[in-house]
């Protein structure tokens, strides 16, 4: 039943909007089916994106709630992925780009785990980084520049966040991120300095991949996010989603097989992986070693 239903990922963000969008409209469940002159069990169903969403009944909920004319528009965009079966989501196709479906995965997301291999992630990033990084978009105007780095900062309050409870973040950096020099000396020694702290929060572990581990899985599978969600009380569970992004869009894989696959990957990894202490130690090497480089 569940493979004909196409990927989760579209439902699960289109019924986290509608639901949003629902409570501040100040509308129940059972408000809002009657003047959508539907069943209760019909919204609630859309709201937990348990099967797909005609656009015509998004387009009529967005004005019953209010919703502005562009956030309509992609919520209407929206469903008519929800019939997708696996969900490649291309920026600037049919959803914009500042529709930002992955900062609602990872805001839901109970357990965090991912592996970066090129560069610092943003939610340890430090904003002299972040700043430095947008730096080389040249596409970009300084005003969009300072956004997005506030826009990253801003997501980096989940971590310690009270309610619902901050999610357990585990990530693994292969060695080459931490001597890619972002930005000038201060910088980076700045931001290496930032991860020993984020590190030292209870539910953070950061660990990193030597670069003597040699060749593994991770370098022929690159940058990765596994986002696992908290048990539903009424409702089937969110599956688990594995995320990965390229320059022009990302790949949403919810399929078990597709999961395990990746959790073999991380296995992997996890087993050349220094464990925190040993991560510690060479963090505050190469921050030696930068300063003195």
């Amino acid at each position: 039943m569940a493979d004909d239903m196409g990927s989760t990922v579209p439902r699960r963000q289109l019924g986290r909007a509608l639901r949003e969008l629902r409570t501040e409209a100040r509308m129940t469940l059972d408000g809002a089916a009657e003047a959508m002159q539907c069943s209760r069990q019909k919204m609630w169903r859309i709201e937990t994106g348990l099967g797909p969403v005609r656009a015509l009944d998004v387009k009529v909920m967005c004005e019953l709630y209010g919703a502005t004319p562009d956030l309509a528009g992609a919520l209407t965009a929206l469903a008519n992925e929800t019939k997708a079966k696996g969900w490649w989501h291309s920026y600037g196709d049919v959803v914009p780009d500042w529709f930002e479906l992955y900062v609602g995965l990872e805001s839901a997301a109970s357990f965090i785990r991912r592996f970066d291999e090129a560069l610092i992630p943003g939610l340890l990033q430090s904003r002299a980084y972040a700043l430095a990084i947008y730096q080389h978009r040249h596409e970009v105007t300084k005003e969009e520049r300072e956004r997005l780095v506030e826009a990253r900062l801003q997501r980096q309050a989940l971590l310690h966040r009270r309610l619902p409870r901050a999610p357990k973040l585990e990530v693994i950096l292969a060695e080459a991120a931490l001597l890619r020099r972002v930005g000038d000396v201060a910088t980076m020694a700045d931001q290496l300095r930032h991860l020993l702290e984020v590190g030292e929060t209870p539910n953070v572990s950061v660990r990193v991949l030597p670069l003597t581990a040699g060749i593994h899985r991770g370098a022929e599978a690159g940058t990765f996010v596994i986002l696992d969600f908290p048990p539903a009380k009424r409702t089937t569970p969110e599956p688990p989603v594995v995320y990965c992004e390229s320059w022009t869009g990302a790949l949403y894989l919810d399929r078990p097989e597709e999961y395990a696959a990746y959790e073999q990957v991380w296995a992997s990894l996890d087993d050349l992986t220094l464990d925190e202490a040993q991560s510690r130690q060479l963090i505050n090497k190469i921050i030696g070693e930068v300063h003195h480089g």
